[in-house]
């Protein structure tokens, strides 16, 4: 097949015989999404989605520049969030089109998730169908940390991890690392980075018209590297146990009366996330989990955000933690008793002609 490439230089799209290749190139902001990226990207997987002479789709970073994807223009969300609302509401319907895409997807989508993975790098690799961490994978969902809330299908995958990982990852934004990215079940497959370019170029010579998932289970599974270990192994008791509460307030509970050195640490750092994302977090994870259809908890994110992004809490956040950077947020919701429960249901409830379309 005669390559293509895409005119958008921020995301390099063209063809590699029978792959479907997609390349984060914004370096400068550690190829943090925009509206046109995600645009670029949604249209050539809907072209590659009924094309039989593309069997795979690989995903990666410009190579020899930091990180996969950081997430989403944050400076930008929050200058429109205070204005009309209007270019980030579209930058997040085309972000959240998107990941249902990636998630519906028919053929195998490979993401090689080396280097920062967080926000939006997670939207467009944790929804397919292989994700490869290596030892330079760095994960974490830090939404709450500045007002928001893990969107891009968290409330789809997180609670589908193992236990409570999923709800601890939400609520502290804890990073995590690589072979335990792979360990709690966000990574399909750890591949040691000096590997990967072979493996690139092992998928982009290969044949994926026929058998595709056995092709590439032949090529991943030599570079494949076994991970051993237990993912927080003198702890994870102790989260399984706290972080399974029912609320937010229940969960400090349990930390406090667990009293433990890692349990204290995590109350530290649940006190300096917004009162007000921590509860919307918890419940976009409950109800997430209850789910049997990806797109509605797309839809329920979109109406979240779409309430979110013009919030005070998160403005504050961004303030102290990207145009400020003084990390010292003083949250307009104050404490977790100040967040109603009307005030969630009229975060959480529908917003009529304003929907998300996933079409």
């Amino acid at each position: 097949m005669v390559g293509y490439m895409s005119e958008t230089s921020s995301v390099i799209i063209r063809t590699s015989g029978s792959v479907g290749r997609i390349t984060l190139n914004r370096p400068e902001a550690l190829h943090a999404l925009t509206e046109e990226m995600c645009l670029a990207m949604y249209e050539a997987l809907k072209s590659w989605e009924n094309d039989d002479r593309i069997g795979l789709v690989l995903v990666d970073h410009a190579r020899d520049t930091r990180g996969f994807c950081a997430g989403g223009d944050i400076r930008m969300m929050a200058a429109s969030g205070q204005g009309d609302g209007v270019d980030v509401m579209k930058f997040l319907a085309a972000e959240y089109r998107l990941n249902a895409l990636i998630k519906r997807f028919p053929k195998p989508y490979v993401s090689i998730m080396d280097g920062v993975t967080m926000g939006g790098g997670v939207g467009i690799s944790v929804h397919g169908s292989h994700r490869i961490a290596t030892e330079n994978t760095l994960f974490a969902m830090p939404e709450c940390g500045i007002g928001l809330f893990p969107d891009v299908g968290g409330g789809w995958f997180l609670p589908r991890l193992k236990g409570e990982i999923g709800m601890w990852l939400a609520l502290t934004g804890a990073r995590v690392r690589g072979s335990d990215v792979k360990l709690i079940g966000v990574a399909t497959d750890y591949v040691p980075v000096e590997l990967v370019r072979n493996l690139v170029a092992q998928i982009e010579s290969a044949d994926f018209t026929f058998e595709a998932p056995q092709m590439l289970e032949s090529i991943i599974g030599p570079r494949r590297k076994p991970v051993v270990g237990h993912f927080l192994a003198d702890d994870l008791k102790t989260l399984n146990h706290c972080f399974a509460g029912d609320s937010v307030e229940e969960i400090m509970e349990r930390l406090e009366a667990d009293g433990s050195d890692w349990a204290l640490a995590q109350i530290k750092i649940l006190s300096e996330r917004s009162p007000l994302t921590l509860k919307i977090a918890h419940r976009q994870l409950r109800e997430g989990a209850a789910m049997t259809d990806f797109g509605e908890n797309m839809k329920m994110e979109y109406r979240i955000a779409w309430r979110q992004v013009r919030d005070p809490d998160f403005h504050e956040g961004v303030r102290a933690v990207i145009i400020d950077k003084d990390h010292k947020p003083l949250w307009p919701s104050r404490n977790l008793e100040s967040v109603s429960e009307n005030q969630l249901n009229e975060i959480f409830s529908t917003i009529s002609e304003n929907e998300l379309s996933l079409q």
